[in-house]
């Protein structure tokens, strides 16, 4: 059997020559549809790796958590679906915080792929649809927060609200959680009582500015009342979106609770929030993230 370069030197000149610009026609293939998923680095999903992708192998370990995440807008139509993806700049000086950005994009992009897979080939009355903003709401020394706000659609009345928040600690290189934050269950009891309240005395204002029965009044407000309680529940998981309010110096004078739709009353009523102070917070919180808050 002939070696390649022992083939090579036996080719005529001109078959040489059709070979060399078949191997150049190949390679600028393979650069094109290289280019064609530089979408990836987004963190979004990916097409189904062909047999040769597959042979590769493993990384034999995860990346680095510091490791530089390049954070990078996504416009994409197709005749079943709208994706559009934006990330404010600057988050990707914070690795970690770019990751989860990512990871929660990706989530939110794989559902809604999965939803478009079960099409098959049909196509809907309306586009499905992905719309997802990441904004930056504070950066200081101490604390990085980013408002993730959207919506994914795959048929029905309307979208589904895609409703966020993320709470960089950087000094730490890490998120704060809510369950951090407040571990104890008492804490939680106070704050759901100081939110539930809130809660309450806004709708009650709101119904009875409408024109109502009396018993439709009542009825109304028991109906909201448990919606209230049973979205404020005292537990952690309830409280996981928040976003901190803070003063000139950065310190902590407020926390304000998010609540997507659903989750304290209708979709009609959207995003519900309520503030707890500082001054309410203080003897809640967990000892090492007191520095964070203002005292009074």
């Amino acid at each position: 059997m002939l070696s390649e370069n022992q083939g090579k030197c036996m080719e005529p000149a001109p078959r040489r020559i059709l070979t060399a610009s078949l191997l150049s026609l190949a390679v600028t293939v393979v650069l094109l549809a290289g280019c064609g998923r530089q979408s990836d680095a987004d963190g979004t999903a990916q097409a189904p790796a062909s047999s040769a992708e597959s042979a590769l192998p493993a990384p034999v370990a995860e990346a680095p958590a510091d490791a530089p995440v390049a954070l990078t807008d996504v416009i994409e139509t197709s005749g079943q679906a709208v994706v559009g993806i934006s990330y404010a700049a600057g988050l990707d000086r914070y690795p970690g915080l770019a990751k989860a950005l990512q990871d929660y994009a990706a989530a939110a992009r794989g559902e809604l792929q999965q939803a478009v897979d079960g099409l098959g080939n049909d196509k809907p009355s309306m586009p499905y649809e992905l719309s997802l903003a990441f904004e930056k709401q504070l950066e200081t020394a101490d604390l990085v927060v980013v408002k993730a706000e959207g919506s994914r659609y795959t048929g029905g009345a309307h979208g589904e609200p895609l409703v966020a928040r993320f709470v960089w600690l950087p000094q730490q290189g890490r998120m704060l959680t809510a369950d951090e934050l407040v571990a104890d269950a008492k804490g939680w009891k106070a704050i759901s009582d100081h939110v539930a309240d809130q809660l309450r005395e806004r709708v009650a204002t709101r119904l009875s500015s409408e024109d109502m029965e009396p018993g439709e009044l009542q009825e109304s407000l028991r109906s909201a009342s448990r919606m209230i309680a049973d979205g404020t529940g005292a537990k952690a998981d309830n409280f996981r979106q928040f976003e901190p309010l803070t003063d000139a110096s950065g310190k902590v004078t407020a926390l304000r609770f998010v609540f997507p739709p659903y989750q304290v009353g209708p979709y009609s009523e959207g995003t519900q929030t309520a503030d707890v102070p500082a001054a309410v917070l203080a003897p809640l919180v967990a000892p090492e993230y007191a520095p964070l808050f203002a005292h009074s």
